[in-house]
């Protein structure tokens, strides 16, 4: 008798811990537009795996790179409805929900990566992500990561706004791709991505402009002469939570979560840096001048007197580029 209630309270105990150890892992979706080769895709699998190890197997993240399940509309509105919980997005597209948050991807609102790296860790950087989670019903904006500066490729040096005046150059057709060269007198020319090339070695347009490795990447450096280092957008990424997984999780997790995505953040900035500082030496090995005294501050102070005269260009307060501007 004294030996059945030991094997019965023993196979109780077993039948009450089995379903603590048998419980599933939570499994969520990484959405992303960006190639496999690139740092985004590399950290975000090394996030995911960090998130596993730390929660002990109670996460697992599976990541979908190279617009997988999607375009970047596509996943931002995945990531609204729940059939998403993660995303890598620009700030233009986080923007169409807040409009304020998207000054983050706008020409010369910053001076320097420095000043870029100040907003990230400033009040304002959090003030706004608190307005895009309230507006996005709890989407949650945990970092940044660095994209890279653009710059403009021609086939003369420009070294000041005077340099841009009538040049015909292809930018994204966005308004914020626009405004640098309408603020330096230049004749922005929209022109699908995959036509750059062709546009450029027939001469449809004169320039164009983008981080130094897609002028790589896209071999545009064979069609153009100059890469003038104008770095008018110092551009970068998001990281966000769907709000439907960010509710869901308790103070530890949401802890364990920004920490791991934004050290998998900071690890791709880093990777970029290094990237851009070696492409330098890499386009004048292939017979490129880089041009690298560029007046930035004269470039900036035409953009800045752009915005100044044009303030329904912009879907921000005047307030918050104040803010910004007042950050070191």
């Amino acid at each position: 008798m004294k030996f059945s209630s030991l094997v019965l309270t023993a196979v109780a105990a077993i039948v009450l811990a089995a379903p603590a150890a048998q419980a599933a892992p939570k499994k969520l979706k990484w959405a992303h537009v960006y190639e496999t080769s690139e740092p985004f895709q590399v950290n975000a699998l090394w996030a995911a795996d960090e998130i596993k190890k730390r929660s002990n197997g109670r996460y697992e993240i599976e990541v979908f790179p190279a617009s997988s399940l999607g375009k970047e509309t596509d996943i931002n509105e995945g990531l609204s409805l729940g059939t998403i919980d993660i995303i890598y997005t620009g700030n233009q597209f986080a923007g169409r929900t807040y409009g304020p948050v998207s000054i983050g991807g706008y020409p010369y609102v910053f001076r320097s990566i420095d000043h870029w790296k100040s907003y990230l860790k400033s009040d304002l950087f959090k003030s706004l992500a608190d307005g895009y989670q309230k507006a996005s019903g709890g989407q949650k904006i945990v970092w940044a990561t660095y994209y890279g500066q653009r710059h403009v490729t021609s086939k003369k040096p420009i070294r000041t706004p005077a340099d841009m005046k009538g040049l015909k150059i292809r930018t994204p057709d966005a308004p914020a791709y626009t405004i640098f060269p309408k603020a330096t007198d230049a004749n922005p020319t929209p022109i699908a991505f995959a036509e750059v090339y062709l546009a450029l070695q027939q001469g449809v347009v004169d320039a164009q402009e983008n981080p130094l490795p897609t002028i790589q990447a896209k071999k545009f450096y064979e069609v153009q002469t100059h890469i003038n280092l104008t770095g008018h957008i110092t551009d970068s990424l998001l990281v966000i939570v769907g709000g439907h997984v960010w509710s869901k999780l308790d103070d530890a997790d949401k802890t364990l979560f920004t920490e791991v995505l934004s050290q998998a953040a900071d690890r791709s900035t880093a990777t970029i840096m290094q990237s851009e500082k070696d492409l330098i030496a890499w386009f004048e090995k292939q017979g490129i001048t880089v041009v690298k005294d560029v007046d930035v501050a004269a470039m900036q102070k035409a953009t800045a007197a752009y915005y100044d005269a044009h303030p329904k260009d912009v879907p921000w307060p005047k307030d918050v580029w104040d803010r910004l501007q007042a950050l070191k």
